[in-house]
């Protein structure tokens, strides 16, 4: 195994690339996304769980914004050309590197030639994994992330392909291992803003989202989770003209049962939100598996923001 540069030493700064061995269920290259295009019919998309991004990016001396690779659960398998350092935040996925496993959470020496795989994590669902230097694919309106409702974006990865990695920007951080809290393996709670229309429903419904466990089901991908839960009864009949939509926004079907939008979620909707998640926890939310149960709680209106796309 080749020896591992010092920090701020010496490293390859050009030629560096991934080869993609295996995908698990879905690996696609993300960013933070497109902001500020909604009003063209383009919705943000970018990184699930921003947060974590930001994490692994800062840990190999990146940007907060270079574009990284998202892994829903696991199954990830590259392999080096040219030496890179790489760093894995979100879901806490097993690094195994040329057969010795290392942590989550810190920077690890990638040698030229080795082979990089992720096991499925224990908990949470999706993964970040950040290269120094950033994955440097021709950005599309200003953003290399996959969006996989609008089509943007590279298409998600599969085995045999080459991502090109950048040079890096910066010098390494000195840290060896981040402190961080672990997405939650059981109840998920998420604070809520009520509204804009949650007076299309009963008392009896907004009582029941703020009192009442609902559970996600396998019908979730990065535009949306659907929930299974009490049936969310409306006071009103009728349907809205479409309007704009945001990430975190509970939109309700006529069934009740309350879809929570996400990162690639469609820019307008015409079904009624009963309340949107907070910004600060969609991160949260974006962790939660199949089966896992979620919780809403009244969020005091000057908690968080809403991220409007």
């Amino acid at each position: 195994m080749a020896p591992v540069p010092a920090r701020g030493g010496p490293e390859p700064l050009t030629g560096r690339v991934l080869g993609v061995v295996a995908t698990g269920p879905l690996t696609t290259v993300q960013d933070l996304g497109r902001p500020g295009l909604a009003a063209l019919g383009v919705g943000q998309s970018g990184a699930a769980d921003a947060d974590a991004l930001r994490l692994a990016n800062r840990l190999v001396g990146n940007p907060e914004g270079h574009a990284g690779l998202e892994v829903t659960f696991g199954g990830l398998e590259v392999r080096g050309h040219g030496g890179m350092y790489v760093a894995l935040a979100g879901a806490p996925c097993a690094m195994v590197v040329d057969g010795r496993q290392v942590a989550p959470y810190g920077p690890v020496w990638l040698p030229d030639g080795a082979t990089l795989r992720l096991d499925a994590p224990p908990c949470g669902l999706r993964s970040y994994l950040a290269v120094r230097g950033g994955i440097d694919v021709p950005p599309v309106l200003g953003s290399r992330a996959t969006d996989t409702l609008a089509g943007l974006g590279p298409a998600p990865l599969a085995p045999g392909d080459q991502v090109q990695v950048g040079a890096p920007e910066a010098s390494m951080p000195g840290v060896d291992l981040a402190t961080v809290r672990r997405p939650e393996p059981g109840e998920v709670r998420l604070r809520v803003v009520l509204g804009p229309r949650d007076d299309w429903f009963t008392p009896a419904a907004r009582r029941a989202l703020l009192s009442e466990s609902y559970e996600v089901t396998a019908e979730s991908n990065r535009v949306g989770m659907r929930l299974a839960g009490p049936a969310l009864e409306r006071a009103r009949d009728g349907e809205l003209s479409s309007e704009g939509m945001v990430c975190g926004a509970l939109q309700v079907p006529p069934s009740g049962q309350p879809t929570l939008f996400l990162a690639d979620h469609p820019v307008t909707g015409g079904y009624p939100v009963i309340a949107t998640v907070v910004a600060d926890d969609i991160g949260l939310a974006s962790q939660a598996r199949p089966g896992q149960v979620l919780r809403f709680t009244h969020a005091n209106r000057l908690e968080g923001s809403l991220r409007a796309h």
